[in-house]
């Protein structure tokens, strides 16, 4: 029996510790068979990204209906679509496919610089949020989207509800930014039920890749047949252990370590 099959849209990382190379890693580890739609190329290492380059709209179209018409999928993943027209773009197509999707509306790298330029935001909140079965924002992107500056728990709240207002049936809050604790909280909730997942905060500067590696995994467990709130379990656990083994490589931040269960 072939595995299922989960399609990441996003952009390619030439360090290999996030984008396409961190979700197809990830989709590997978690059992499913990892597709590619690449959005933009990036010149990226562990200091940082010096350069960036999207690709044609009609490029990104073309993979997307390659994929999906003949292999089909069972969830898709979207992450760095740098401009509107991509966003767009996306959006259409996953609009008229079948599958759940995560959607994590990445806006800046782990070393604070653009991924996605400010014109996008409106569509990425009229757009690409309404086709989402779960957007994964961080506190960073949760104030691109939203505006508010969450501080706390109750601001954990406030924030999930004001995404769930553009559209995605689930919005998971990611806490990890919150200041002090010793643990990392998110925040999973469809606006009836809530679901907080806690866990151990490691201190470790080596977290390239993180976003990318939660939303990769909460669509595997999708593609899985998992509900919402399993999935999100399963792939909390899968990204804390990542993040524990996460390793130093170059002179900047090093990538969460996506093999880490195969070291034991």
């Amino acid at each position: 029996m072939r595995p299922p099959s989960v399609l990441t849209v996003a952009g390619s990382d030439s360090g290999g510790g996030a984008g396409i190379q961190a979700d197809l890693k990830t989709m590997l580890a978690l059992g499913v068979h990892g597709m590619s739609v690449i959005t933009a190329v990036t010149a990226q290492n562990s200091l940082g990204v010096q350069g960036a380059w999207e690709l044609p709209e009609e490029a990104v179209r073309a993979q997307y209906r390659a994929v999906v018409d003949d292999i089909g999928v069972q969830a898709v993943k979207t992450g760095m679509l740098a401009s509107a027209a991509l966003v767009e773009t996306v959006a259409e197509l996953l609009a008229a496919t079948a599958a759940p999707v995560v959607v994590d509306p990445v806006g800046v790298s782990k070393h604070g610089d653009s991924l996605l330029a400010a014109s996008a935001l409106d569509s990425v909140r009229a757009r690409l949020l309404p086709v989402a079965t779960v957007a994964t924002p961080n506190l960073d992107e949760v104030t691109q989207l939203t505006g508010l500056v969450v501080e706390d728990e109750d601001g954990m709240r406030a924030a999930a509800a004001a995404v769930l207002e553009y559209g995605s049936r689930w919005a998971l809050i990611k806490g990890g930014h919150l200041p002090g604790g010793v643990e990392a909280v998110d925040l999973l909730t469809d606006g009836a039920e809530e679901h907080w997942f806690r866990a151990p905060r490691y201190d470790n500067r080596h977290t390239h890749g993180t976003g990318c590696t939660l939303a990769s995994a909460v669509a595997s467990g999708l593609a899985k047949g998992l509900t919402v709130p399993e999935a999100v379990r399963e792939a909390k656990a899968y990204v804390t252990g990542a993040i524990e083994a996460g390793f130093a490589l170059g002179g900047g931040i090093g990538p969460v370590d996506h093999g880490w269960r195969f070291r034991g």
